[in-house]
């Protein structure tokens, strides 16, 4: 499915979910900080803005709506695009927010070269859950709320 394929309104449920799962997992900070890796990070869990410059440690505080701006844009622009594009068979909104916030927190490189992406595209629907689990690790050691990003994840891909 390209992304104009998508109808909008599936689209848009897909990223206002997708941004619910981020600000519940992420937060909401209006000064730049260094995420658990170390990388320079605002808002809800941004690490750049919509103009493409890196978030720096010196950049001066954000609003709340202009953290939940950057996100969504984030979100809508580049995450939703990359899943549609990786993963052109999911048709669910929950589905998509589900792999949009992996994306968004993990990165796309991750999803496109990861297992989970295989079994996505296989509609291997049933092993995509245990395969989502299994990233709940930054800095090399398993984190608490990376291992409950991972089962809400999970919980949308299967519609709990």
């Amino acid at each position: 499915m390209s992304p104009t394929a998508l109808s909008s309104s599936a689209a848009s449920e897909a990223v206002a979910l997708a941004l619910t799962l981020a600000i519940h997992f992420e937060g909401i900070y209006l000064s730049a900080y260094l995420d658990p890796v170390g990388i320079p990070t605002i808002g809800v869990g941004c690490t750049q803005y919509s103009s493409g410059a890196r978030v720096l440690l010196t950049d001066p505080p954000i609003t709340r709506e202009q953290a939940l701006d950057m996100c969504r844009w984030s979100l809508e622009r580049r995450y939703l695009r990359a899943v549609l594009m990786l993963c052109p068979l999911v048709d669910l909104s929950d589905r998509i927010a589900a792999l949009a916030d992996f994306a968004f927190n993990l990165g796309v490189g991750r999803l496109k070269a990861s297992t989970l992406r295989r079994y996505v595209n296989a509609g291997r629907w049933s092993e995509v859950p245990a395969e989502i689990l299994k990233w709940n690790r930054a800095g090399g050691r398993s984190l608490a709320g990376l291992t409950a990003r991972r089962a809400a994840e999970a919980a949308l891909i299967v519609g709990n």
